[in-house]
């Protein structure tokens, strides 16, 4: 139940920090138990009403509002000194809240690799249950069924079982989702299984986190929170800013006893029986360590802040995929979103009532709904793809630091299963040339209708860091992700950027494409691999999918929580969320992050 200071208890039996994706799954699964207290610490607000955030469609509006935490990075030398902005959402339900609702599956290889880097009880046989338990899929009509080319849904994909609604956005009446298929299967990359079994690649329709009952974005709010809020052992306090975590002095293990937080320009503090969960995220997480002493005592001690835990790793190995993307102009008569992008007040009444009256229209899409995970090189299969990965391989070492982690995806790669890149199409231009403030990527948009083919990193070698500037728990924290610091991450996303003047010029995607149309930008022809790193260098942002600051590895690996997710040096204080990855998924973190926190809550309560 929602609560406020007045009302608080001295102690709770658990404590979690952020009320975001993974401390809204945790909080509901110990809940269940009525002997249990839990209180919820949330610095947003509940915004369950809020239309920026239970439209699909308007999801766009998030980064940079109230809702978002409005981080930046610091410049990035290998993107031409550009900031990047990271979208972190603060509000209740977190980053589930204001992301773009596609709902892509990780690799099976990749969680296994968490296990075989010293983590017990984390490889995919285990995981897997945790992956199906957070979500129900709905299927469309058999029609559109047909159209998106769902046979690869198999019985044991439609009986997962959860909270989270996943859906299919998609319609029959769009060409282009079909032409993305079809395209795919002409270049021999069609669909080579389900995606939902984790072992896939090649091109698909993929799915979103939205009701297909209400056209809303389903998330951790919704699905883990509101059905549960009246549960009497159960409180959440929203606008409470975590200040640090306080420990009993003496113990070798620390003992956490204490949370202190400001809530309406006040300091509050309140006790803790048994553990203090932090699930405050990829920058919030390691923060919250480090303003509670745990972390490298450089940085501390330069700080004025006390040293409670020496652990160097507290922060470190941040990794994420950065994206870019070419916008090419269709023919007329193809419908696409870009009138909406453009703010079009004619468009966007008619969508808004469209929406409104009969819940339909391109306000019940969010994001991208055509996806592929690819090889690296020419789709050819002549060609030496296999050998040019295992080249590229060779003439770039590991980084020693991250030995372990940049063997196991050398391993991945090499095994010819994973894709060193994801593919997709948005339905509206973008503008990456413009984005100096790093605020958006959808300002001074051109007339005419477009499609936006993209790309991402899967497995990124590049690791960067995020830590305290001061001990004011107000300030934001230094987020360094060090882009493309590791040279084989340019090499393998420019090989992707190449790829995307074949893919326009495939058909019957081509038959879509205007010839001799208009592009995003007069650079954004990049026929060789000069001009493809160029423009990375030049427009690559991020996809916001921070992981790994509060690395589960062992702790002379680079680790911060242990494979029970408690963090070292501490009997009591976990962390459930995608700081504690040590290898980022190949796929957009949030049912990676959902799958987590199932596992963590099991795990807490098997330590009750």
């Amino acid at each position: 139940m929602s609560v406020s200071t007045a009302r608080l208890a001295d102690s709770y039996d658990y404590v979690i920090i952020g009320g975001g994706t993974s401390g809204l799954t945790v909080a509901n699964r110990l809940s269940k138990n009525p002997g249990v207290h839990i209180l919820v610490l949330e610095a947003g607000y509940d915004h369950l009403d809020d239309p920026r955030v239970t439209i699909p469609a308007l999801c766009m509006q998030a980064p940079g509002s109230d809702l978002d935490w409005q981080f930046v990075t610091t410049a990035q030398e290998e993107l031409k000194d550009r900031k990047v902005r990271q979208p972190q959402g603060r509000l209740l339900g977190g980053s589930s809240g204001i992301n773009n609702q596609a709902f892509i599956c990780p690799s099976s290889n990749a969680i296994d690799t968490w296990a075989e880097l010293g983590n017990d009880g984390w490889e995919w046989a285990i995981m897997e249950p945790y992956y199906r338990k957070f979500y129900t899929l709905n299927l469309p009509d058999a029609e559109t069924c047909r159209h998106l080319g769902l046979d690869y849904i198999t019985d044991t994909d439609k009986e997962a079982r959860g909270p989270v609604q996943v859906s299919y956005t998609g319609t029959s009446q769009d060409p282009l989702s079909k032409a993305w298929l079809d395209t795919f299967k002409g270049l021999k990359h069609g669909l080579t299984g389900s995606p939902y079994s984790c072992r896939s690649m090649g091109g698909y329709a993929n799915a979103a986190t939205v009701d297909p009952s209400s056209k809303t974005r389903s998330y951790g709010a919704t699905a883990y929170y509101a059905p549960v809020a009246q549960r009497t052992n159960l409180f959440v306090l929203t606008g409470a800013e975590v200040e640090r975590i306080a420990f009993i002095d003496g113990n070798a293990d620390k003992v956490a006893n204490a949370v202190c937080f400001m809530y309406k320009g006040k300091s509050w503090t309140v006790g803790v029986r048994k553990e203090v969960i932090v699930a405050a995220g990829t920058f919030q997480s390691p923060k919250i360590l480090e303003l509670s002493g745990i972390g490298n005592p450089g940085i501390l001690e330069s700080l004025d802040i006390k040293v409670v835990v020496r652990n160097e790793n507290v922060g470190e190995n941040l990794q994420d995929h950065l994206m870019t993307g070419i916008s090419f102009e269709v023919n007329e008569g193809i419908m696409t979103g870009d009138s909406l992008m453009r703010q079009d007040p004619e468009a966007i009444a008619a969508a808004t009532e469209l929406y409104q009256s009969h819940k339909a229209g391109p306000m019940t899409v969010g994001g991208i709904a055509s996806h592929a995970f690819m090889p690296t090189g020419t789709p050819d299969p002549a060609s030496k793809t296999g050998s040019e990965l295992h080249e590229l391989l060779q003439q770039h070492p590991v980084d020693s630091k991250y030995e372990h982690q940049h063997e196991a995806i050398r391993k991945m790669l090499e095994a010819q299963t994973e894709g060193t890149g994801a593919l997709f199409m948005f339905l509206a231009q973008t503008n990456l040339h413009n984005d100096e403030s790093a605020k958006d990527y959808l300002q001074n948009l051109q007339a005419g209708n477009f499609i936006s083919l993209g790309t991402c990193q899967t497995y990124v070698f590049s690791r960067g860091s995020s830590h305290v500037v001061s001990n004011n728990s107000s300030d934001p924290p230094k987020i360094d992700p060090r882009y493309l610091s590791h040279p084989l991450d340019l090499e393998l996303l420019a090989r992707h950027v190449q790829f995307f003047e074949r893919l326009a010029r495939s058909r019957p995607l081509s038959d879509y494409i205007k010839p001799n149309g208009k592009r995003n930008h007069p650079t954004a022809y990049v026929e060789d691999l000069d001009a493809a790193k160029e423009y990375v260098r030049t427009t690559a942002l991020s996809t916001y999918h921070p992981a790994g600051t509060c690395a589960m590895l062992p702790r002379n690996k680079g680790g911060v929580v242990d494979h029970r997710l408690v963090v070292y040096g501490t009997k009591n204080v976990r962390v459930v969320d995608a700081s504690i990855m040590p290898l980022i998924p190949r796929s957009n973190l949030q049912s990676t992050v959902y799958a987590v926190a199932e596992r963590a809550a099991d795990l807490i309560k098997a330590d009750m």
